[in-house]
């Protein structure tokens, strides 16, 4: 088995939420690194988020960020980017603030958020951020460069009928989508970790049968199913289980090493 490429999600995979990478995983991406393979993350996190998480690694490579809606190196060369329409950023911003839904934006790779209640500072701890409070008309004034915008709520039921509710309202003009339990991501169509892997294994000039994919939740689907060999932990949902080749150990006992051990450098699975 050939891989050139592999890709990881972040949360879940390569670390616990609201955790430093750990050592074991550092150590396993840099024997890939040695061993000629590119290194690289796909995350639904802001790209700010997801660079020092890069830079422990000491991946210098570009990093797929807000699902695929920003790739960026990690020396901050744009390779793509998808910005949500301000127009259609207002209506989702009404619609939500009308249905008393809590909902942040990311506008120019800063968080933006209406109120700074539990949901919020929740977010912050976890993702290590620290975001503008500026109420629901300042969501509505912080439209450039959207990438994203997030709507958090208590439990994976909420968020699936949150999330259907939304595709069926706004139609073609969004895709929303879960990205964990209590997370619901908004992006504009074609916007995927997938298409991402896609752009990226493109631009390396590396052919998609050479890439690998790791992944623990609903959002990184589309990435596995695209990838040319899919991982997915022992903490994954089972839908992605479903749908990859192979199935590594949890997130808290460094399934992702294992899966570059054993997957990657040849140290278990043939084909």
């Amino acid at each position: 088995m050939s891989v050139k490429l592999f890709v990881t999600d972040l949360d879940g995979t390569l670390l616990p939420s609201g955790k430093d990478v750990p050592c074991e995983n550092i150590e396993a991406v840099q024997q890939a690194v040695r061993a000629g393979v590119i290194v690289t993350i796909a995350t639904g996190r802001m790209y700010r988020a997801a660079l020092p998480v890069a830079e422990a690694l000491g991946v210098d490579v570009p990093i797929i960020t807000y699902n695929g809606a920003l790739i960026k190196s990690t020396q901050g060369k744009v390779y793509h980017t998808s910005y949500l329409k301000p127009e259609v950023i207002r209506q989702v911003v009404d619609f939500c603030q009308e249905q008393g839904w809590y909902l942040q934006s990311y506008s120019r790779d800063e968080l933006w958020v209406p109120v700074h209640d539990e949901h919020a500072q929740r977010y912050e701890q976890e993702q290590k951020v620290t975001g503008h409070v500026v109420g629901w008309d300042g969501l509505r004034e912080q439209t450039q460069e959207v990438c994203k915008l997030l709507t958090i709520s208590e439990n994976g039921e909420e968020t699936n009928r949150r999330l259907a509710i939304l595709n069926e309202r706004f139609g073609s003009e969004i895709v929303a989508m879960q990205s964990n339990a209590r997370y619901g991501e908004i992006v504009n169509p074609g916007v995927s970790k997938a298409e991402g892997l896609r752009r990226l294994a493109e631009k390396l000039g590396i052919a998609i049968e050479d890439t690998m994919a790791i992944g623990d939740s609903y959002n990184d689907l589309p990435m596995l199913k695209a990838a040319g060999h899919s991982v997915a932990m022992g903490n994954a949902v089972p839908e992605v289980k479903a749908v990859c080749d192979y199935e590594t150990g949890r997130c808290e006992d460094f399934g992702f090493a294992q899966a570059i051990r054993e997957l990657v450098l040849g140290g278990g699975v043939d084909e």
